[in-house]
């Protein structure tokens, strides 16, 4: 009983819009701009953080080149350099380590997310192979 009711409500709403001819669904062009809209949003985040990562990755392998610079000149260049270190280049030496350690680190981690990330965009753009990015000015 209660179906019926559903329905005859159901047919009594469509039939009292003026204009309504029933269902009818968007063009191909337009649900293919749809589309092509969300796989654009897709691509440009997963760009967006691959951009990021390698300029993160190029600034940082920068600094720890420079941090091992450094390091090797308090290190000096005798072979007994180690026993007779002041306490402060001893210091500086430790410090400049930890700095090294951390950014080989973070180089490693860069290394893996980027990789990851050019995954994902291969993958996207292998499943969507008739997929034309559009051009943006």
């Amino acid at each position: 009983m209660f179906q019926l009711f559903s329905r005859a409500r159901a047919q009594n709403h469509i039939k009292a819009h003026p204009g309504n001819d029933g269902f009818r669904a968007r063009s191909p062009e337009r649900d293919a701009e749809t589309d092509r809209a969300r796989i654009d949003a897709i691509l440009a985040a997963i760009e967006t953080a691959l951009q990021a990562a390698e300029s993160e990755q190029s600034g940082l392998s920068r600094r720890v080149d420079d941090v091992l610079a450094r390091a090797a000149v308090t290190i000096g260049n005798g072979t007994d350099e180690y026993l007779e270190r002041e306490a402060l280049d001893s210091h500086h030496q430790d410090l400049f380590s930890a700095e090294i350690s951390n950014g080989q680190r973070r180089l490693k981690e860069l290394d893996v997310g980027i990789a990851h990330f050019k995954f994902m965009k291969a993958a996207m753009l292998s499943r969507f192979p008739d997929y034309k990015a559009t051009i943006s000015g």
